[in-house]
Formats: structure tokens, sequence, C-alpha cells
């Protein structure tokens, strides 16, 4: 058995940049096992799997290590694949996922993601956050990730989380953020738990990213700026209970995996 894939470098304009991401579009789902064992072998942050479904696609998504809920950046990479390699027609795809209906609209080269919008809550234990990230913080809020505000975008920059505490802590990771220089906010990803030591450029945090951001500066647009060391930007909008996250995608290699 061979299956196609595609590379696609994902909230970036050029190779090499933003964040990588995997894509298979199948014609039927694969065993859970071997998808897992599929992730595991190209050891990227995530690898997405589609088939279609009814006028739609179904998506599901791996870590090398284990399946996530949610994730923007190979939502973004698996529709740069079906727009400019299989030809999808029109402009607008529909996702359903673990994490229920998700929309890419494909406007003047731009991929606008369609997401919920995830609402924040208090920490109790905010020093032994502290403690795994290296940092003191001006707030500590959480929801399945933790979220925790530096003072500047340098705190962001500078922040050296210990992998093996961070990996404890019963979130499935930690966003890093504070306001930008350059632009309205900065963030950072790190997510050891589930294989992944740093994210380089990660849609789904901003999901709760811009209702914070957009709270805090009393705007409903906003552009963000992921300064991993491959780094990428974000543009941003609240729309009730949905965020629109838009971006470049690059596809930067294609080929087959080979199976017995």
């Amino acid at each position: 058995m061979q299956l196609e894939f595609h590379q696609v470098d994902a909230f970036s304009e050029r190779p090499f940049a933003g964040n990588p991401a995997m894509v298979y579009r199948l014609d039927s789902w694969l065993a859970d096992e071997l998808m897992q064992k599929i992730a595991a072998e190209h050891n990227l942050a995530e690898t997405a799997f589609i088939v279609r479904e009814g006028q739609g696609w179904h998506i599901r998504w791996f870590t090398p290590t284990v399946e996530i809920p949610l994730c923007g950046h190979a939502t973004l990479a698996s529709a740069h694949v079906l727009f400019e390699v299989y030809g999808e027609p029109g402009d607008t795809l529909s996702f359903t996922s673990q994490s229920g209906a998700l929309g890419v609209t494909r406007r003047n080269g731009q991929l606008w993601l369609d997401f919920p919008a995830i609402g924040l809550g208090p920490v109790a234990d905010r020093q032994a956050v502290e403690r795994a990230l290296g940092v003191e913080a001006i707030e500590v809020l959480g929801s399945t990730e933790l979220f925790v505000v530096l003072a500047s975008e340098q705190a962001v920059r500078d922040c050296q989380p210990d992998m093996a505490a961070l990996a404890r802590l019963p979130w499935l990771g930690a966003i890093v953020t504070a306001p930008g220089t350059g632009h309205d906010f900065v963030s950072r990803y790190f997510a050891p738990a589930i294989g992944i030591p740093e994210d380089p450029v990660t849609g789904s945090t901003h999901c709760s990213l811009i209702p914070y951001w957009s709270q805090r500066l009393g705007k409903s647009q906003l552009s963000a700026f992921q300064c991993s060391a491959r780094g990428g930007e974000l543009f941003c909008r609240l729309e009730g209970d949905r965020v629109k996250i838009g971006g470049y995608a690059t596809r930067v290699a294609s080929g087959q995996l080979l199976l017995d």
C-alpha cells in the first residue's frame, strides 16, 4: 500500500518558517494505531488525516505520541493541500472534528480558520506553574491549557521552561503571552506532555488568546506573532463565540509512504 503525503509550512509565506504539518488525504480511515505510527514516523508537531464525509471533510490530528482534539496549523495545512494539490472547488471548506464544526475560507491568498472561542478560568497552584516555566507571571489562567501572561515580549522570548516539571502539570500544555512590540500580542506554546516541547506556531491556542487580548485591548481585530525560533504571523478577529485566524501556507514536500 502506498499513501500520498504533503508537508506544508503553515502560517508562513516562505519555506522553513511557520509550523510544519504533514497531511494525508485518505479514501477511508486507517486503524488508529497505524495513524499514530505514521505520525511518530514523521515526528512533526502534527500529522493530519482527512477523509471526505458528505459535502465536507472529517479531520483528525496526531502528535508523535497522541491524538489531540484540536489543531489550527494542521487544519490550515490541510486546506492548503485540498485547494492547491487536489483542486477542491470554491473558496470554503467544512471540517468535522472532535471539537465540532470547523471552517476554512480562502481569501486574497490567505486562509482563514473559523474556530470556537475558548474561555479561561482561574488556576489554583500558581507557584508550581511559575516554577515550571521559570517566570514571574502577571496572571495565570487556564482551560485544558495553561494560559500565563507575562510583563513583556522579551519575557516571553526569554522563557526557558523546565520541560520535565511542565509535563507533570495537569494541563495539555502552557501558553505564555504578553503585549507585543510590533504586534498586538505575542505568544509561545510548550506541550512536552503530548510530545511537543515547543510548537513553532499554534493556531488552536489563539482560540483563547484572541478573546483574552480582544477584551484587554478593547478591539476585535488583532495582529499576533508566535515568537518561536521559526516564528509565524497570525491575523485575528473575534466574532461572538468564534475566532477567525488568518495566515499563509507554503507546501515544501510531497511524497509517498510505502507500507507492506
